[in-house]
């Protein structure tokens, strides 16, 4: 069987069978990007969020995991494990940073990604979750299976450039990172994510 019309990337993808412990992921921005791009909600096409602030550039594929939504039960996981106020999700899909040796040039692809862990970021008291994974079939990541075993350099330009990506000049810094974790642990956000989406759906 095949479709004749596009799918919607968030809703119109399949998660995939063997979730959560290989995922199906939309990319929307790769690290030479200069422009955040994201997907248009209503269209499912790619827009423009907003230039990268000054020399800030994604470290990793960045996209989101189809048919996941950010609401409550992500903002109950994150209140359960820190004190930061927390009012709700971030009301967007999960989003996912896929490591790869290879070079891929764009966003828009899909690709099968194997979750290791992640971290929570506090957005303006809000939960935004990031999933860390690596390239399904990928010869120099698949190696690594926990967050854990990922060079410290790594999980540092993570943190600087979700810590950084919204500040301004002379202006508070909006987001927090008060925990990161491992494989398994990214296997309940994703459940939530899914659980959270299937509310929204209805």
């Amino acid at each position: 069987m095949f479709r004749t019309d596009k799918a919607h990337p968030w809703h119109g993808i399949e998660i995939g069978e063997n979730a959560p412990n290989e995922v199906t992921v939309f990319v929307e921005i790769v690290p030479r990007d200069t422009v955040k791009y994201e997907v248009d909600k209503d269209t499912g096409y790619l827009k423009i969020d907003r230039p990268q602030q000054y020399s800030n550039v994604v470290p990793a594929n960045y996209g989101f995991i189809p048919r996941t939504y950010c609401g409550r039960r992500i903002a109950d996981l994150a209140r359960s494990k820190t004190s930061i106020e927390i009012t709700d999700g971030d009301h967007d899909p999960l989003d996912i940073l896929v490591l790869s040796e290879h070079h891929i040039p764009r966003g828009d692809i899909i690709l099968k990604a194997v979750p290791i862990g992640g971290f929570c970021l506090v957005d303006n008291n809000e939960a935004d979750d990031k999933i860390i994974a690596v390239l399904k079939g990928d010869k120099v990541f698949e190696q690594y299976t926990e967050i854990s075993q990922l060079p410290k350099g790594i999980l540092e330009r993570f943190e600087h450039y979700f810590l950084t990506y919204k500040s301004l000049p002379d202006e508070p810094n909006v987001c927090e990172i008060p925990y990161s974790y491992g494989r398994d642990e990214s296997y309940q956000v994703i459940g939530a994510a899914v659980a959270d989406y299937a509310e929204l759906i209805g």
